[in-house]
């Protein structure tokens, strides 16, 4: 097997690149993060420190272009997603680039194209990590027959109170995150993991605190929802509803629901639990150690770049497709109408 020296320049540096990505890589043999950039040199600067890393950038082109990387960690907004993501593979170097992938479908397909003319390299996105844990199980279980056929999927997630005077976070502003909304984009991911890709979907969602004000106190208009709701048709024949609020004050934990013909599965606390059409209740299943899930991205980059494995935590085809699902829950926000997968 390649043990291929891995030289990682990394473009931005926020709290799940510091947390984890950084780490992760650095932890790694053969691994070395010969760069970094963030949003200003002095938070640039920081991060050097912090993790012992030689060289500092001026800006993400500097990180792209030094002869000395051959792997680009993109962890900036997804304002950031789309050029830098192309820019490292045209010149040729790996690519793993935060969630989420891009600002709209749009840029996705561009990201998946220049992949596409590179297939010697790696371009994998940072994956969904709620049900990491417990998405072997479920495959097994839906496999296995477990559900039955699978009628319906719910999802619920978000138990805090509105926030009416906190400041404008990223995730708020259109011209950083796009058509990206919470955590909607990447519930549906895992729920790919397990059933498959929706084929029409219609959503509304509402927008209760119009303006925010931005970090230097200027007063912005919001856009993206803070409550919504998305039913689809999935491929798979069931009907999936995603609820994701910041408004379900006292809701209590995030928690997943597959119903079949013959049983139900609950995903709540990354506790599985399950029963079938004999039973009073649902019970917890117990999953094998080596089939419980866990973080393992940055492992899965090393290896997929060294030959001895393929990345499945998440590959830009699939990147694609919660991009398109993203973008058509907008359509039909704005809309009103069910929009047909894919776009």
């Amino acid at each position: 097997m390649s043990e291929e020296a891995i030289r990682v320049g990394v473009v931005g540096a926020g709290e799940n690149t510091t947390w984890r990505h950084i780490p992760g890589l650095q932890a790694i043999d053969g691994v070395e993060i010969v760069g970094v950039c963030n949003r200003s040199r002095e938070s640039s600067e920081r991060v050097a420190n912090e993790f012992n890393i030689s060289k500092t950038y001026d800006g993400w082109r500097g990180a792209i272009a030094d002869p000395d990387t051959n792997a680009i960690v993109i962890g900036t907004w997804p304002y950031m997603h789309c050029r830098t993501t192309i820019a490292a593979l045209e010149a040729d170097k790996h690519v793993m680039c935060e969630a989420r992938m891009a600002m709209n479908a749009q840029e996705a397909h561009a990201m998946r194209d220049a992949s596409r003319e590179k297939p010697h390299l790696v371009a994998q996105i940072v994956p969904s990590p709620m049900t990491l844990g417990q998405d072997n199980g479920i495959k097994r279980l839906i496999a296995e027959g477990y559900l039955g056929d699978v009628l319906a999927i719910e999802i619920r997630s978000g138990g805090a109170f509105l926030d009416a005077d906190a400041p404008l976070h990223w995730r708020e502003n259109f011209d950083l995150s796009g058509l990206n909304i919470m955590s909607m984009g990447i519930w549906y991911e895992a729920v790919m993991r397990w059933v498959g890709e929706a084929t029409r979907v219609m959503a509304m969602g509402k927008t209760f605190v119009r303006m925010r004000a931005d970090a230097e106190g200027i007063m912005r208009a919001t856009r993206i929802p803070n409550h919504i709701d998305v039913t689809a048709d999935m491929e798979c024949g069931a009907q999936l509803h995603v609820q994701v609020s910041n408004v379900a004050g006292l809701a209590g934990t995030d928690e997943v629901f597959l119903f079949g013909s013959d049983g139900t599965l609950r995903i709540a606390d990354d506790t599985l639990y399950g029963g079938q059409k004999e039973d009073s209740e649902l019970s917890e299943i117990a999953l094998s150690p080596d089939e419980i899930g866990a973080w393992r991205v940055e492992e899965e980059f090393v290896n997929a770049i060294r030959g001895q494995e393929t990345i499945t935590h998440t590959n830009f085809e699939d990147g694609v497709k919660y991009m398109e699902f993203t973008e058509a829950v907008n359509i039909s926000m704005e809309t009103g109408t069910a929009v047909g997968l894919p776009l």
